[in-house]
């Protein structure tokens, strides 16, 4: 696959005719037979039984005997049970975070909660001549240190939040640096509220960090990088 997203070699043919197969046995619940597959998909009778066949020794699709339809089988579940909605998050926010690369030149995280942490899924940290950290797609920030963390705790529903919360206090996460106390955190996640992006200010490392809440249904949160002397820069400009 080149940088533009074209193909660097020329495609299986057979692969994407099978795939075509499947996306019309999906469509038809009853099943269909070869004859209705090739006239829906444009294909040879002949191409399409000999696909069917293949796909049925995989396990994929399965013949009826009575009226020599094809139905697909549970197996096809395999094909899709290893996708998590995080995944479709980073190719959205990949073409996204280029655009905001070149207007703003800090390096921005997309990041998820997993658990009691936030994930970066997708980074501009690599591209950005202002970043000192180069691999962090994967990195898991601490939620009640960081932006990204705080901004999703303000802004996801109560009982979630207080679920996480729990969490964290049960593991003894919450008797670090300054977020020591639920009314303290409260306190915060308000103002995060109000302000409509979280903060964080050396509590987790010697730089600042802003997140944003851009998510609909709490899929995720954004968020960039300031070095503390570029940060005083900014506030004085404005």
């Amino acid at each position: 696959m080149r940088d533009d997203g074209s193909a660097a070699y020329k495609t299986v043919r057979g692969l994407s005719r099978g795939l075509l197969l499947l996306k019309l046995l999906n469509k038809f619940d009853g099943g269909a037979t070869p004859g209705l597959l090739a006239e829906f998909s444009g294909l040879h009778r002949t191409t399409v039984r000999r696909l069917l066949e293949t796909l049925q020794e995989e396990g994929f699709v399965r013949r009826s005997r009575s009226d020599d339809s094809f139905r697909l089988t549970i197996n096809v579940r395999q094909l899709s049970d290893g996708f998590r909605d995080e995944h479709w998050i980073s190719a959205l926010a990949t073409p996204l975070l280029g655009e905001l690369l070149r207007e703003v030149q800090w390096p921005t995280d997309i990041t998820t909660l997993d658990v009691d942490a936030m994930v970066v899924r997708e980074t501009t940290h690599r591209f950005s001549r202002l970043s000192f950290h180069r691999a962090m797609v994967g990195r898991r920030l601490p939620l009640l240190l960081t932006a990204s963390g705080l901004t999703w705790l303000a802004f996801a529903p109560d009982a979630e939040r207080d679920a996480i919360v729990s969490m964290l206090a049960a593991v003894r996460k919450l008797s670090i640096s300054w977020p020591a106390n639920r009314k303290r955190l409260a306190a915060i996640l308000a103002r995060t509220r109000q302000n409509g992006y979280g903060e964080n200010f050396r509590g987790w490392r010697q730089e600042e960090k802003i997140a944003l809440d851009r998510r609909a249904g709490l899929q995720s949160a954004a968020g960039y990088r300031l070095p503390e002397p570029g940060l005083y820069r900014q506030r004085d400009d404005h």
